[in-house]
């Protein structure tokens, strides 16, 4: 993952699908690794706007995601190594939720609103 200048703070955005903080710019490069496959962000700028949010809070720092109990309690164990929010706050489209649904993919929210 390329390193984030200070100048591009106000660029971020996370995954509305796994919270992986970015640049907009990156996601529109090299989609997201994780949900790539799901939400093709990958050259397509309107993608991006549609499944990622520059509101969210906090940042967690991860290096081996299986051994991090932090990863396990944000969900987030099964994913690359990165940056992630901690809430996120917006929703993919509805178009993007059927399709993930038909999917047999379970969308759940990011910004703490479902609880198990």
């Amino acid at each position: 993952m390329a390193q984030v200048l200070p100048s591009e703070k106000k660029q971020l955005r996370a995954c509305l699908l796994c919270s992986l903080v970015k640049t907009a710019g990156q996601f529109r490069t090299n989609g997201c690794e994780n949900c790539d496959d799901l939400l093709r962000m990958r050259d397509y700028p309107e993608r991006v706007t549609e499944c990622t949010s520059s509101k969210f809070e906090g940042v967690i720092a991860l290096m081996q995601p299986p051994e991090s109990w932090v990863a396990r309690w944000q969900r987030i164990d099964k994913f690359t190594r990165g940056v992630y929010a901690i809430r996120v706050y917006g929703r993919v489209p509805e178009d993007v939720e059927d399709d993930l649904e038909r999917r047999g993919v379970v969308y759940r929210p990011r910004d703490g609103s479902v609880k198990d």
